[in-house]
């Protein structure tokens, strides 16, 4: 039996494999982030956004919450706690018939956690 997307997605967030993280981006990904205007496009800085995304928000308290799934996608709620402040969001992903990712959008809540993250996320990617 083959993994899905949506298998292969958590299995990235399990094991930070950057690699796997790679392959499963469509070469003509988008992501939307919750502090960023633009739509970003191209594997390449989708990859960037999520594996800071992963590194800034992932840590030992993240946690999924929830799960709706259609047939192209699915939204994930998350749960986490950075510097004090409760974190609560969506992952809201649509997959290709290849299982490959080609939209991933996140939106946060309360205003205090995104711009924490908007902070965190900020500072992060200036070191890379």
């Amino acid at each position: 039996m083959s993994m899905t997307g949506l298998d292969r997605w958590y299995s990235f967030m399990r094991s930070h494999d950057r690699a796997m993280l790679w392959d499963l981006l469509h070469p003509d990904a988008v992501f939307e982030s919750p502090v960023v205007h633009a739509p970003q496009r191209g594997r390449e800085i989708v990859f960037k956004y999520l594996t800071t995304a992963e590194k800034v928000l992932g840590g030992p308290g993240f946690a999924y919450k929830g799960e709706w799934r259609s047939d192209n996608g699915a939204v994930l709620e998350f749960e986490n706690e950075i510097e004090g402040i409760k974190i609560n969001g969506v992952d809201m992903i649509t997959f290709a018939d290849d299982g490959r990712i080609t939209h991933f959008k996140v939106m946060v809540r309360p205003l205090k956690a995104i711009n924490l993250l908007h902070r965190l996320m900020g500072e992060e990617l200036a070191r890379q």
